[in-house]
């Protein structure tokens, strides 16, 4: 993959769809996520078009603060899992990455400037004013191995009518752990998404 990633979400849209290409404008999947499930149901498919269906997202639990998504292929093996730390992410967004039947994580995600967090949610409340935080508000989300490597970033960018981030490669991955993180940081955008 040729990275930056550059993803584009509308923010106006019936359905959360997040559209994913390379650094050369190539498209590397499109995310659609499933309205009025109690429990998450996404799809991940190989180009907007939806010509064929790459990846499937789902949690393990009803709408839970620290539900656990599942990452399958096509076929139905196991791509991994990535899980919201529950209460400590109240203050910073954190999130554990699982690879294939372990238990123990194999990456962390964390918000790298919780004070974003707090100036967006106190501009948001402003009329008129927060309709702008998307322009200035930029979080930013960091996955580091358990030993504090970081390998993976993603940013938000200036944008007003939609959400525009990009993932950025740190260091050297195993195209699994790449294909896990990646799907990691859609589901975190995804449940993240109304901030910033």
């Amino acid at each position: 993959m040729n990275y930056p990633l550059n993803l584009s979400f509308k923010v106006i849209a019936i359905a959360p769809q997040i559209f994913v290409n390379d650094s050369q404008g190539s498209p590397i999947c499109f995310v659609k996520q499933k309205l009025f499930k109690l429990r998450e149901d996404i799809q991940v498919f190989s180009d907007p078009q939806k010509s064929r269906q790459i990846a499937s997202i789902k949690a393990n639990k009803v709408i839970d603060w620290s539900a656990r998504y599942f990452f399958t292929d096509d076929d139905g093996h196991d791509i991994g899992s990535v899980g919201r730390q529950g209460m400590r992410s109240i203050w910073r967004a954190r999130y554990d990455v699982f690879n294939p039947g372990d238990e123990i994580a194999d990456f962390n995600i964390q918000e790298e400037n919780p004070w974003t967090k707090v100036l967006d949610g106190f501009l948001g409340s402003i009329p008129l004013v927060g309709f702008l935080t998307g322009y200035f508000c930029h979080p930013a989300y960091i996955a580091t191995r358990p030993d504090g490597t970081p390998v993976m970033r993603v940013q938000k960018q200036a944008a007003f009518f939609e959400g525009k981030f990009t993932i950025e490669k740190l260091a050297e991955l195993a195209p699994q752990e790449e294909i896990n993180l990646i799907y990691s940081f859609l589901m975190l955008l995804l449940l993240e998404r109304a901030r910033g």
